[in-house]
């Protein structure tokens, strides 16, 4: 697809330029804990800062669902952004201010403190829209929510006469990952990790059709793994949807791909650093425990599975990786994708944060701010924040 970019946005010295922004970060004890989501913005912030705008920069922070939660004010991370744009951030505490200061830079509070974003309201699209004399979006995470700063917002600049535009960041995402969904290098691997597999079973469905093979660890495996008659103790599992892993894995084998599922997996009675463990086969749980982590022969398998790949997508860690006894599954594939001739794509948060803590980061030849937003692109979704944007030339 082909959308409008800052190179359509035209002169914006001394305009005030809304910046859809992805500061939807972790935190951990009120602290940043991975800061990839504000630098990543940073290319389009300095562009137009460059060109002479003053920035009204949104973004939301959690799930408040319409109310104001203290601890995801989006003060602190507004001060991450300073560091990086190595320029004064004017963080406020209101969403809709009754004014805006003077400022090159101005951050506004959570947008989902005000029910209006994830309604979609146009009312309160409208008041954000009194701002700014042009919009520009550089939130791929947030490209696939039909929210009032993502999909109304937009729509009532354009009707105003006003620019709408996409930033660098997602400019750069919709060229590596329609690579991907085009014309990937072959063979072409995707690995798909992280809690619950209804949260990906229409990525698979459609990975199916794309995909050489398909590497699948995390709780979500279990489902997967349970749908097929193996025996998965206290490991989560969705039943309700052991019909359609019926249907994907049956695509799976009657287009050739691969389904590489986890042999062996680390087991504990408790999602517990302290717990005991022990490797026990994936389709043998003891009823007693739960897998938390792919097992050591898994390791092997799916490093196996990776040699001679083409490109690789990963989303989703292996196992609870936020704990040491479980993160060695997500830090083995982290390291054998980062060590892969492939094209490497790596999406989601968890995953993001997974491979900069082990600095593993820079082996990778894209790292997609987007989970959900990435798997429903790779899906041929049409996406609402990008629709918007679309060139229509």
């Amino acid at each position: 697809m082909t959308i409008r970019t800052l190179d359509a946005l035209g002169d914006v010295a001394g305009a005030r330029v809304f910046l859809r922004a992805d500061l939807n970060v972790p935190l951990r004890d009120g602290v940043v804990g991975d800061d990839t989501r504000v630098a990543a913005l940073v290319p389009t912030a300095r562009e137009l800062l460059e060109r002479g705008a003053r920035l009204v920069v949104a973004s939301h922070l959690g799930r408040p669902k319409g109310t104001v939660v203290e601890d995801l004010r989006l003060a602190r991370v507004a001060a991450v952004l300073a560091e990086h744009l190595e320029t004064s951030v004017t963080a406020l505490d209101e969403v809709t201010p009754d004014t805006l200061p003077d400022e090159r830079v101005v951050v506004l509070e959570n947008l989902r403190f005000d029910p209006g974003e994830e309604a979609n309201d146009v009312a309160f699209a409208g008041a954000l829209a009194e701002y700014a004399d042009a919009y520009v979006d550089d939130a791929f995470g947030a490209v696939h929510r039909a929210h009032a700063s993502v999909a109304a917002l937009p729509e009532l600049m354009l009707a105003s006469g006003r620019a709408a535009v996409a930033g660098r960041l997602v400019e750069r995402e919709v060229s590596v990952l329609g690579r991907l969904l085009v014309d990937p290098p072959r063979p072409f691997i995707a690995i798909l990790g992280g809690a619950k597999v209804s949260d990906k079973l229409g990525v698979i469905a459609s990975l199916t059709e794309r995909v050489d093979a398909l590497v699948i660890g995390g709780a979500m495996a279990f489902t997967l793994i349970a749908a097929e008659g193996g025996k998965v103790g206290a490991s989560l599992v969705e039943a309700d949807r052991f019909d359609d892993v019926h249907r994907a894995l049956a695509t799976a084998r009657e287009r050739g791909v691969a389904v590489h599922l986890p042999t062996d997996v680390v087991a504990a009675p408790a999602i517990d650093a302290s717990a005991p463990t022990e490797v026990v086969p994936a389709d043998a749980v003891p009823e007693s425990l739960m897998g938390l982590d792919i097992g050591p022969s898994t390791i092997a398998a799916f490093g196996e599975a990776l040699t001679g790949a083409g490109s690789i997508l990963w989303n989703g860690p292996m196992g609870v990786f936020e704990l040491e006894p479980f993160a060695e599954g997500t830090r083995a594939v982290a390291r054998a994708c980062a060590a892969s001739d492939a094209f490497t794509v790596v999406g989601g948060g968890d995953s993001l944060a997974a491979i900069t803590r082990d600095g593993l980061a820079g082996g990778f030849d894209h790292r997609s701010t987007g989970g959900g937003a990435s798997l429903e692109f790779l899906e041929g979704r049409r996406l609402p924040g990008l629709a918007i944007v679309e060139d229509d030339a």
